[in-house]
């Protein structure tokens, strides 16, 4: 049998994922201060990938990871929603693809 290490975050189906395939896995429960360590080492992992693949579904797992990192600190998903309009209100979204060169005072 072949033991395979991962160390790393996983989406709650995962173990059930792996059981249902015949095999078995390890977990822990972390508790909140390392979870938010591995929330903020998934983000990048998730970054990563979407930077390797930039397909819509790393894309997606990227804005989960997201999502789970406001929850994490507290946040709601609303309050995340108003404070990303908010700003799109007030400094602009991306949408003209502006690059911003130089500014001279």
């Amino acid at each position: 049998m072949r033991k395979i290490t991962y160390n790393k975050l996983v989406r709650d189906k995962i173990p059930e994922i792996i059981q249902a395939d015949g095999k078995t896995c390890f977990t822990e429960i972390l508790s909140e201060e390392d979870y938010l360590k591995m929330v903020d080492l998934k983000l990048d992992e998730e970054l990563a990938e979407y930077h390797k693949d930039q397909n819509i579904e790393e894309l997606a797992d990227l804005l989960e990871v997201v999502y789970a990192a406001a929850k994490a600190r507290g946040y709601s998903l609303e309050e995340l929603e108003i404070i990303r309009a908010s700003k799109a209100a007030k400094r602009g979204a991306f949408e003209k693809r502006i690059f911003l060169k130089e500014v001279m005072e």
